[in-house]
C-alpha cells in the first residue's frame, strides 16, 4: 500500500493537471487543465487548504443519477471534480477521504 499522492502531469494541448489518488492507486479527484505549472501547483495548494471545510463541497447529482461533488475554494470558485459514485453513501464515504488524504498526500511528478 501507498501513500495518498496528488500525481501530476501534462496532457494533451500542454496543459497541466493533476489528481488525487488514495492509498490504493485510486483517483478520487480530478483537476481541469491549467495553462502553467504554477497554476497547477496553486491548484494543488487550494485543496490542500480547502479540503477539511465540508462547507466547500458542492455534492451534485449527474443525468445519468450518479453522484459526485466539485470542491470549491473559499471564494467559491471550483477547484476539483471527484469521480462519479452509484450511490450517495460512496460519494459521502469519498468526501471523508478526500478531507482526510489531502492535507498530507504528497506531490508525484508524472509529466516525462
Amino acid at each position: 500500500m501507498g501513500n495518498p499522492k496528488f500525481q501530476i502531469f501534462t496532457g494533451n494541448g500542454g496543459q497541466f493537471y493533476f489528481r488525487l489518488r488514495l492509498w490504493n492507486g485510486q483517483p478520487i479527484l480530478a483537476s481541469e487543465g491549467y495553462p502553467s505549472r504554477d497554476g497547477r501547483q496553486d491548484g494543488i495548494t487550494s485543496v490542500v487548504e480547502n479540503s477539511p471545510f465540508d462547507e466547500r463541497y458542492d455534492r451534485k447529482t449527474s443525468d445519468g443519477e450518479q453522484f459526485y461533488f466539485v470542491l470549491k475554494a473559499a471564494n467559491g470558485e471550483p477547484i476539483c471534480k471527484s469521480a462519479m459514485y452509484t450511490s450517495e453513501q460512496a460519494m459521502e464515504g469519498a468526501v471523508a477521504s478526500v478531507k482526510e488524504n489531502a492535507p498530507k498526500a504528497r506531490t508525484a511528478d508524472h509529466t516525462c
